[in-house]
């Protein structure tokens, strides 16, 4: 190999070296460029995902929430209907209790151990007024000389008070009222002194 063709290996290894380094360089000094580049879209695709998440969280949550509010309604509605039936039942049959109490206010005038239909009465009478006391109907306690509570009692009549202090109380119960639980079912309507 000659000197002049040894150089030229040389330059053509010096070349091929140079061109290496250059190479590598502008990838190195690109690579930065595109890592810069790419940073800010990762940044903003992982925003869009954490604000997506919070979002799907939200709906949810909210979700969850409606579907609870909705069962305790439901539950709640149910129980209403129950009781409300139980009440309109109860409060029907406060009209047979009432007869059932005249009768024996009448029967009782003429009433004798012996008589099998004031047995009778009376045994269906108290079998009533039981079962309506177990689904928790409860009578109210008002007497002649009580004081008129407007929250429990309906003043069908006002008449004189025949003395002094039963003005502004009740004076005659005409008809007995009725609660379930807090709730009156009937109002006891009174006569009260004027």
């Amino acid at each position: 190999m000659s000197t002049e063709q040894e150089k030229d290996l040389v330059n053509d290894n010096l070349d091929i070296d140079t061109a290496s380094e250059a190479t590598e360089q502008v990838t190195a000094d690109s690579a930065p460029d595109t890592d810069k580049k790419e940073a800010p879209e990762q940044d903003s695709a992982e925003q869009k995902l954490k604000a997506e998440l919070e979002e799907q969280k939200d709906k949810y949550l909210r979700l969850y929430s409606e579907f609870e509010n909705f069962r305790r309604r439901t539950a709640r509605e149910k129980q209403e209907l129950v009781r409300t039936a139980g009440e309109e039942m109860a409060v029907s049959l406060l009209g047979v209790l009432d007869d059932f109490e005249r009768a024996i206010k009448t029967f009782d005038a003429e009433k004798s151990e012996s008589n099998s239909t004031w047995e009778g009465m009376l045994l269906i009478y108290t079998k009533l007024k039981s079962t309506l006391e177990r689904k928790g109907v409860k009578v109210m306690d008002i007497e002649p000389g009580s004081e008129f509570d407007a929250e429990y009692q309906e003043a069908i009549t006002q008449i004189p008070a025949p003395d002094e202090s039963l003005k502004g109380k009740v004076v005659d119960v005409i008809e007995k009222g009725y609660t379930m639980g807090d709730k009156v079912i009937r109002f006891a309507k009174v006569v009260t002194g004027a």
